[in-house]
């Protein structure tokens, strides 16, 4: 009796374990390039990007008509009216805007990268923690972002579960 005892609280031991570890290897993947072009906020955030590109560009068009304006004023024959201080001033601030308009391209870079960290990160962020709530609703130990596999074990994609979740087609 206590062999057959025994046996059992074994199996059941094993049962239990197999289930345990069953369960904790449940493997899911995403591919977030899908995700958040999906949302509406990144629909409005993209729009933002692009309204600040064009923005930044027409900037960078008023600087160079500005440039050209004060360059043909200095080579124009105006330049007689004009005291060696003035002539002077007016080159130095014409060597200005053309550092400025050199450097302008990498500001402006700048400038976008920044404005598209402040638009995009909290999408991303969003997107993230919803794949993590189903992820835990669904009982996923891990989630793997599909672009990053070359290979793996069978696993479930979780997008349509995520794009039900934010309420997504």
């Amino acid at each position: 009796m206590k062999k057959i005892l025994t046996v059992v609280v074994v199996v059941m031991g094993l049962v239990m374990a197999g289930n345990s570890t069953k369960a904790q290897a449940k493997i899911g993947y995403i591919s977030l390039s899908e995700l958040i072009p999906a949302m509406p906020e990144y629909k409005k955030a993209d729009t933002a990007l692009n309204d600040y590109q064009n923005a930044l560009g027409q900037n960078f068009e008023d600087m160079k008509k500005e440039y050209y304006e004060q360059d043909s004023l200095l080579n124009s024959k105006d330049t007689a009216k004009y005291t060696k201080a003035q002539l002077e001033l007016k080159k130095k601030n014409m060597g200005e805007m053309l550092i400025k308009l050199q450097g302008w391209q990498q500001q402006a870079q700048q400038l976008y990268q920044q404005k598209q960290q402040d638009l995009i990160t909290p999408i991303q962020k969003k997107a993230v923690e919803t794949v993590q709530a189903v992820a835990k609703e669904n009982g996923y130990a891990y989630v793997l972002t599909k672009e990053a596999l070359l290979a793996s074990p069978p696993a479930d994609d979780l997008l349509p579960l995520v794009k039900k979740k934010l309420g997504l087609k």
